[in-house]
């Protein structure tokens, strides 16, 4: 059997991994290419080129063999039919082919070439010898080359990447499946006597002070080592005064040596560092240290630096600790992911990842569902992440097969181990990860006694040893880490009695598509039950490929908007390559839009994260709380806003009332508290009658390696004052005046409005187009049946009393199902009051909303509104959007999904405008209701299967609610849960629609 379909998954002559940094020459860039059908195929005398590292499934090059791999996406399903550990006739085959010049002083010394990763399986060549072979398609494989390479002159480096192995079947992760060299390629060279591995144990003790322990490994490429090696490290810190001396150089760290005389050297090295100031995820100091091996001659033979982090993690009862502290996991995963690129993720994309994490509240992130580049870690460890690191293992098609698979035992322990050993000395990797959806078995708990013999300092987690019984499975899992868990679920839990270790969910509040309901209510719980500690949102990307498209338009205004594909292309998803079989969508599920740009949860996640949180104490103080575990409020600055409701007439909206104050934080310690006066001149009473409400704007104070000074990181809010009298009441009177003039409108024999403003007049509306959560959940489907997305109107009755018209109809749905409607009309100057009432049968069980919808005439551009914003909120999601005054451009409201479906919705709206050229349309609400202005009608919505086949309207589509459905996450999770349901009974409301 050939090496890419054995089960023999540890590799060839692969060298093992160690975490010792090394540098090199680099070779990314061009190389000679050929893509073949199969690995057995026969190579041609034309070459492409292609760029390394890439994915040839992203890239254009010249098909030699009449060859083209495209993406293919499937959640959990394999690519072909045949069982493990068989891979595929059909197997598309990479050769890389360039050359590189080894400098001629690398004569004598060991040579190392090294694979970033490829996928799923590299076997590399130097000058024509083979050199090694190695599975896993996310950790490197190193090769010693040294007996191939000749220095001072041109060698050719050759690497063969088969697409399909053994080795996938525990590969088989929820995302785009790719193949070719996914990260960086370079060669180094090392002195014959050098670090074989260096392992880092930085905790806290009693004082302040560190403990550091160093474990150097040191080999020799001659085999034994020569009598009189040794070894020295340092440590130092951002100022030269902190430098630390180690061994015979230095003397203030003690220094434990063992050697095992022959062919491996073993050092450790242990000192108490005194006042190190504690690495966390609010607070990520880092110190560097130096290790050197020295030759019997005293000179310096090999030297590495690394990052050291003073920190501690234990589980202690049911609370996981950093630093002694109980800390929220605040989390998100994360696949590697770009739209152009495909698996394919530079430095400065990892580093802008994890500055819009922190930027929106995120304090953790999950490498879902392989080991990430080292440079992430990295980054982790200078910004400030929790990290859990997860094993390259799902076996998701097989799970339970291979999880007691002898045959896959190596492949198990080989992805766990070589993970930790590389990944170990990052004070971010809090937790180790043994994989994700492979059931749960002897494998698992064979790769968990390994790690937990060579690293005892970290817990370790994996969903499947919990999944049906979180007391379960304690050999593998430290942590209950369920996924996807309702609250009732995980806070029951909690309060069984039962629970004896943390509950942190690793996977949680799905967000696909317009999604994230209720992660407010997830945090509640999570806050206010001993025992839940947080979770990880899935996921951070929108996983849509960037692709052309022939018939694409561009954006409303004509251009690249934010979270839309530039003109001419789209966000293609499965099925959009002719891959088949495949899974749609469903791969668009991030909180980011695949050019990262923000989806509206970004800002709720960011309110409930927020540093600080404010409640009224009194009629001018504040009660300020520090939310934070490490930090005190110093290093943030703030603004007082006041906003009032006040009166919407003549253009005059509640953004002529805003005031702002420059706030004092006081340097509340992380968990405290303290009264803060708000300025009596903020609270002087507006004029006029309103609701008041006051916002505490937080800022950064100063520029940060992840946020520049003035980025907001919270906007908690109070309200000041309620509104003081009924909004119909008080709107009728501010556009009637004196009296009630004549009807400014028509009613049509049916008792439809009429306006020349209005381009179709308020009817019903108990349909929404199906969010991914509707469709998936199963809820479109039973819309569909009952018909509600086609109602039609039958008028019973319009009567006249005086100036008031009563409007009696029925509208029936396309299942058969009756709805009664009234509508009772008043004029006034300028407008109409309307009041409805409706009637939903018991049939209508559950239903998307019910309200009003109308369209109006060309020509509005913009939207005024007092109520949630400025981005989108819905009953479910809106804890992030505070009370306020706003405008936006209407092509601006709708959130642009790679699949359309509602969206642009705002919360809790008062009142709001519709302004164009000289024309103005107002609207006063009864209460806060739940309402949409978008260029696109619902039917249009639900047509379409991407974002640029929608046409939009030059008219405006307006939906308002008396209640809207929530959102949930039932595409994976929860549905809405109860209170933000949609049910049978009577429903009331009331509006002025007025004219100027």
């Amino acid at each position: 059997m050939p090496v890419w379909a054995a089960p023999e998954i540890t590799g060839w002559r692969r060298l093992p991994a160690h975490a010792v940094p090394r540098g090199g020459i680099t070779l990314d860039g061009r190389w000679r290419f050929q893509l073949l059908p199969s690995p057995d195929a026969s190579l041609s005398d034309r070459w492409a080129q292609i760029d390394v590292p890439g994915c040839w499934t992203m890239q254009d090059f010249e098909d030699v063999h009449g060859v083209r791999d495209l993406p293919q996406y499937l959640n959990f399903d394999m690519p072909w039919p045949d069982l493990p550990p068989h891979p595929p006739a059909v197997n598309p085959t990479g050769v890389y082919e360039r050359e590189v010049d080894v400098p001629a002083e690398w004569a004598g010394r060991r040579v190392v070439l090294h694979v970033g990763a490829a996928e799923s399986v590299v076997l590399a060549r130097v000058n024509g010898i083979d050199v090694g072979m190695g599975k896993d398609s996310h950790l490197a494989g190193e090769f010693d080359v040294t007996h191939a390479v000749r220095p001072g002159e041109p060698n050719t480096i050759g690497l063969t990447v088969v697409k399909w192995s053994d080795a996938t079947f525990v590969e088989d992760q929820d995302q785009w499946w790719h193949g070719g060299v996914t990260r960086p390629v370079r060669i180094y060279s090392t002195d014959p006597l050098y670090l074989d591995d260096v392992h880092i144990s930085s905790g806290l003790a009693d004082g302040g002070a560190g403990d550091l322990t160093v474990e150097v490994r040191v080999r020799s490429a001659g085999g034994l080592l020569p009598e009189g090696w040794r070894v020295s490290a340092w440590l130092d810190g951002p100022e030269p005064e902190v430098e630390l001396p180690v061994d015979e150089e230095f003397a203030a760290l003690a220094a434990e040596r063992e050697q095992v005389s022959g062919w491996l050297g073993r050092v450790r090295l242990r000192a108490t560092v005194p006042a190190v100031r504690p690495w966390s995820a609010e607070t990520p100091e880092l110190y560097g240290l130096t290790v050197r091996v020295f030759r019997p001659d005293g000179t310096v033979a090999d030297e590495s630096r690394h990052r050291v982090g003073f920190r501690t993690v234990e589980i202690v009862g049911r609370d996981l600790l950093v630093n002694g502290v109980r800390v929220y996991i605040r989390g998100v995963n994360r696949h590697d992911f770009h739209p152009r690129t495909g698996r394919v993720v530079s430095a400065e994309d990892m580093r802008a990842d994890l500055v819009t994490m922190k930027q929106f509240g995120f304090n953790a992130v999950r490498t879902s569902h392989y080991p990430n580049d080292p440079a992430l870690l990295d980054l982790a460890d200078e910004l400030g992440l929790y990290v859990v690191d997860e094993a390259n293992v799902e076996s998701h098609a097989y799970a339970t097969e291979l999880a007691d698979d002898p045959a896959y035992l190596p492949a198990f322990l080989d992805r766990v181990s070589r993970m930790v050993r590389r990944d170990k000395n990052h004070p971010s990797v809090v937790i180790w990860s043994l994989g994700n959806e492979s059931d749960y078995g002897v494998n698992h708990d064979a790769a968990a006694g390994w790690l937990r013999g060579y690293d005892p300092t970290r817990p370790l987690q994996y969903e499947g040893a919990i999944r049906y019984d979180y007391e379960s499975g304690r050999a593998a899992s430290d942590i209950a880490c369920p996924m996807y868990a309702s609250i009732d679920d995980i806070v029951g839990y909690a309060r069984s009695g039962r629970q004896t270790r943390p509950l942190i969910l690793c996977e949680y509040s799905h967000a696909m598509g317009n999604s994230n309901g209720s992660l407010s209510d997830y945090w509640a719980a999570i806050e206010s039950t001993p025992g839940l500690q947080g979770g990880f949102i899935w996921e951070f990307w929108d996983h849509g490929l960037m692709q052309r498209v022939t018939d694409g338009r561009p954006a409303p205004d004509g251009g690249y908007a934010a979270g839309v594909a530039e003109p001419g292309y789209r966000w293609a998803y499965g099925g959009d390559f002719g891959d088949d079989p495949n899974d749609g969508n469903f791969c668009i599920d991030g909180v980011v839009f695949p050019d990262r740009t923000p989806k509206p949860v970004m800002y709720e996640h960011r309110e409930l994260a927020g540093p600080v949180r404010i409640e009224p104490d009194g009629s001018s103080r504040v009660l300020v709380h520090n939310r934070q575990h490490f930090k005190d409020l110093s290093w943030l600055a703030a603004e007082w806003e006041l906003s009032a409701s006040g009166d919407a007439v003549a253009g005059r909206t509640a953004a002529d009332r805003l005031r702002t104050v420059p706030a004092e934080l006081p340097p509340i310690p992380p968990g405290g508290s303290a009264t803060v006066d708000v300025p009596p001149e903020l609270l002087a009473a507006p004029a006029g009658p309103g609701e008041v409400w006051l916002t505490l704007r937080v800022t950064t104070r100063d520029d940060l390696p992840w946020a520049p000074a003035g980025t907001t990181m919270c906007l908690p809010q109070i309200k000041v004052r309620d509104e003081d009298r009924d909004l119909i009441t008080r709107a009728g009177e501010q556009i009637a005046g004196a009296g009630v003039g004549s009807w400014p409108v028509e009613v049509d024999g049916e008792g439809l409005l009429v306006h020349p403003l209005l381009a179709s007049p308020p009817t019903l509306s108990l349909w929404r187009a199906p969010t991914d959560n509707d469709r998936i959940g199963g809820h479109a489907a039973r819309w569909e049946e009952l018909g509600l997305h086609a109602l039609t109107r039958e008028p019973l009755d319009v009567v006249r009393h005086g100036e008031r018209v009563v409007v009696r109809a029925r509208y029936t749905a396309a299942g058969g199902v009756s709805i009664a409607h009234e509508q009772v009309l008043t004029p006034t100057v300028g407008g109409v009051l309307i009041e409805e009432t409706a009637v939903l049968p018991d049939a209508l069980a559950d239903v998307p909303r019910i309200g009003s919808v109308w369209e109006t005439a060309a020509g509005f551009d913009a939207f005024e509104w007092f109520g949630q914003g400025p981005w989108e909120t819905y009953p479910d999601r809106c804890a992030g959007g505070p009370v306020g005054a706003y405008r936006a451009d209407v092509d601006r409201l709708f959130t642009p999904h790679a699949r359309p479906q509602e969206s642009g919705g705002r919360h809790a709206v008062r009142r709001f405008a519709l302004t164009g050229g000289a024309a103005r349309l107002a609207v006063h609400l009864d209460e806060p209701r739940q309402v949409s202005v978008t260029r696109h009608r619902d039917a249009d919505l639900a047509a379409a299967l991407h974002h640029d086949e929608l046409v939009p309207l030059t008219r405006c589509v307006v939906h308002v609610d008396a209640a809207h459905r929530g959102l949930g996450t039932a595409s994976c999770g929860p549905d809405t849960l109860a209170p933000y349901l949609v049910g049978p009974g009577t429903y009331t409301w009331s509006w002025v629609l007025s004219f100027t």
